[in-house]
């Protein structure tokens, strides 16, 4: 399988070039020559299997014509130590739990297969050390942070926006030590992703030692995100409630629900997307205008989402660039909604208190969307649920005048010293940092 750049102007890539590089040389994202289709069969027969048989025949479609399949198998086995179930909300409407990984965040699964296929191409080709960046609005550095955090040959850099990220999740990642160095940098989500970018497109950066990335930008890091929504019908499949499904996914950097529409375009049989939205609602606007406008993002209790230029916009872009009006194309299989911070925590209150369900900010919109959207009788909506309302604890106690438990896999994170080395936003004291490892 070959990879292309979003910008078409960069040469194909094999997987191999595709995961160490991260970034295409023209700036493009890169993306599969071709998405492989499974059987329906292949599909209905998933309610009979575990998420990680179900994960096996995902990453066969996708990566098994460069990796043998006991090599590919293993590196599944290794990334899925935990499950991804569904639960019964109200009525119609069902969760997709996310955070029962090692950082209790839907980005344990890319960040931990992303951190296994890198280490195996690395002992493959013998390659030397290999430098991650990563950009962080919250959940994206613990994941990737705890996925390679002692792997050989890998140093992690993970950036993020000083103070705007919560506590815990700031613990996650900064307390590590080892091969993980933390980057608080006195600016916003945009100006991380920006540096990261910036520092792949230096010259001189670059002789000077390999870089990759582990943002969704990375093909490694954003399609296994498919696996649990394979994984999402099969359990609702198996309950009856598979059909004209509807699901909302709480979207920042749209890797999330780009690897959802890849789900789709394999055969899932997907009614329709819900882009859930805090005030970053860039996509939104694109959806009901049709022109794209980037702004700086703004900060909101739902802070994982805070991102006022989504990277993976442009491989949404791509998903549909067969269609003569793309516009009008994307608007048939997504749909669009935006909420504020009052709006997230009457959501949070009414939920917990007629349902008994515990929702963290982000996993509030994406509940919300569904009731925005208004399901028919015959549809069943699934949210995802991305991160355990504990890594937002002081946000959540104080809209619900409670004090929720904090999980011991957290707990493990807050007794650990924060380290972490303080920069400006400038590109220059960035690479000056760099240069001097």
């Amino acid at each position: 399988m070959k990879y292309y750049s979003t910008n078409k102007q960069a040469p194909l890539a094999t997987l191999e070039e595709a995961v160490v590089k991260g970034l295409a040389g023209d700036k493009g994202l890169y993306m599969p020559e071709r998405i492989v289709r499974l059987d329906e069969g292949t599909i209905n027969n998933m309610k009979n299997q575990s998420f990680h048989e179900i994960a096996c025949t995902v990453a066969q479609a996708f990566f098994g014509e460069d990796i043998e399949t006991e090599t590919l198998n293993e590196i599944v086995k290794d990334t899925l130590s935990f499950d991804t179930p569904v639960v019964n909300v109200s009525e119609n409407i069902y969760s997709l739990e996310l955070f029962h990984g090692p950082t209790l965040a839907f980005k344990d699964v890319g960040g931990r297969f992303m951190a296994r296929l890198l280490g195996y191409f690395i002992q493959k080709e013998g390659l030397k050390q290999v430098n991650v960046l990563v950009a962080t609005s919250g959940d994206t550095g613990s994941a990737v942070a705890n996925g390679f955090l002692g792997v050989p040959g890998i140093h992690v850099y993970v950036l993020y926006p000083k103070g705007k990220v919560s506590p815990i999740q700031e613990c996650q990642f900064t307390t590590l030590g080892q091969n993980i160095t933390a980057l608080e940098i006195d600016g916003t989500f945009d100006d991380c992703q920006a540096l990261v970018k910036s520092a792949f497109m230096d010259d001189e950066l670059n002789r000077h030692m390999k870089l990759t990335s582990a943002n969704s930008i990375n093909v490694a890091r954003f399609l296994p995100q498919s696996f649990y929504y394979f994984n999402a019908y099969a359990q609702l499949d198996k309950l009856g409630k598979a059909d004209n499904l509807v699901i909302s996914v709480p979207s920042g950097n749209f890797g999330n629900i780009t690897a959802g529409l890849f789900a789709k375009w394999m055969g899932l049989p997907v009614k329709r997307f819900i882009a859930a939205n805090n005030r970053n609602d860039v996509f939104l606007e694109y959806l009901r205008t049709g022109i794209y406008s980037p702004r700086p993002s703004v900060a909101t209790i739902a802070n994982a989402m805070d991102v006022g230029d989504p990277s993976n916009f442009a491989r949404i872009m791509d998903l549909f660039d067969i269609y003569g009006d793309k516009h009008h194309e994307i608007c048939q299989h997504i749909t669009g909604y935006r909420f504020t911070d009052e709006e997230i925590e009457y959501t949070i209150r009414y939920v917990y208190e007629n349902d008994g369900y515990l929702l963290d900010p982000h996993g509030a919109c994406g509940y919300q969307a569904l009731i925005q959207y208004a399901l028919e009788s015959d549809e069943t909506g699934l949210f995802l649920e991305t991160a355990h309302p504990a890594k937002f604890k002081g946000t959540v106690d104080r809209i619900l005048n409670a004090d929720i438990e904090i999980p011991a896999k957290l707990q493990a994170f807050m007794k650990g010293t924060k380290q972490s080395v303080e920069l400006c936003k400038d590109f220059d004291a960035f690479k000056s940092y760099l240069m001097e490892q």
